[in-house]
């Protein structure tokens, strides 16, 4: 009995010894894990601002506008390879202008008319150009006469040639008129197609349609030039809701201004190199829509849309 109860202390005393040191060893433990907690949480605040430091520059970074490929054009590149031209094309924004309008000149405005006779008197015949009202043009031939005893026809072209050359263009409105007549021919006539503005048109040339040079004498043989008339236009002025203004030469739209309205707005641009269509747009305070309207066509090179150095860019909606 007296054993029992002295084995039963001495392991409540050893039981109790073993919860005390496990106590210990947790407590211990713990104590440890908070230090380190210390340690870290004094390393975590450094680091913390390291970051918020960092943060913050990106930040600031990303609120002031930086120059990026796309708003900020490179140097002029090397030559342009015509092979890699691409048709312009305005940039996409947000609140898209208005589309460029042009009104029309009303149908049958007569914008240039004129009598022609050949040197020697064997043609004669009246012509005038009427609007069709819808920017284009049509040419109508009246009185018509001829002696030669070859076909004859007309046609408008810029370059003036002189009576007795050879044809080698046959220009806009190409139209036969007739052969050798007793009496007048009837009223005909023909589209000048869509050319624009025809004033560039300065000369109405007669020539001869002779099919071969077989039994013709030389100087009417096929596509000799018969007749010259200067023609002089009379086209009124069309209204617009693109103006072009010259805001001053800057970088990337460097060009002169070679021609002028009457009215004294910039009529034609030369490029200079390294102008770009956003940047030349800007200066005349048009849109790039409004500058490729007024351009049908126009080919740049390059993701900025650099134009060709050394053409000439139309600025004046009357022209077209």
């Amino acid at each position: 009995m007296f054993d029992n109860e002295n084995r039963g202390s001495a392991e409540a005393a050893t039981s109790s010894a073993w919860r005390r040191r496990i106590a210990a060893i947790s407590i211990a433990v713990a104590v440890t894990a908070m230090l380190a907690g210390c340690v870290q949480t004094g390393k975590d605040p450094a680091a913390h601002v390291t970051r918020s430091h960092a943060t913050h520059a990106i930040s600031t970074a990303s609120a002031t506008p930086t120059a990026t490929a796309s708003d900020t054009p490179t140097p002029d590149p090397t030559p342009p390879n015509p092979a890699i031209s691409h048709a312009a094309t305005p940039e996409p924004v947000s609140t898209p202008g208005p589309r460029p309008t042009l009104t029309s000149i009303p149908r049958g405005t007569v914008v240039a008319a004129g009598d022609v006779a050949s040197p020697k008197g064997s043609i004669h015949f009246h012509f005038h150009v009427i609007a069709d009202g819808d920017n284009t043009y049509s040419a109508q031939y009246s009185g018509f006469t001829s002696t030669l005893p070859v076909p004859v026809s007309v046609t408008f072209i810029a370059i003036p040639p002189k009576v007795g050359d050879g044809l080698t263009y046959h220009g806009v409105g190409d139209h036969q008129l007739g052969g050798p007549t007793k009496t007048a021919a009837p009223v005909s006539s023909v589209s000048l197609g869509n050319v624009g503005q025809p004033a560039y048109l300065t000369t109405l040339v007669v020539y001869s349609s002779a099919a071969s040079a077989s039994g013709v004498p030389t100087e009417i043989g096929p596509n000799k030039v018969l007749a010259v008339k200067a023609v002089y236009w009379s086209i009124p002025v069309r209204q617009t809701n693109v103006h072009p203004v010259d805001g001053g030469t800057r970088a990337f739209a460097s060009g002169t201004v070679t021609a002028k309205t009457a009215s004294g707005a910039p009529k034609r641009y030369l490029i200079a190199p390294g102008d770009i269509t956003s940047v030349v747009a800007k200066r005349f305070g048009i849109s790039i829509e409004d500058l490729i309207w007024l351009n049908a066509n126009l080919q740049v090179f390059g993701n900025q849309q650099y134009l060709y150095k050394g053409t000439t860019l139309n600025l004046d909606p009357n022209s077209l």
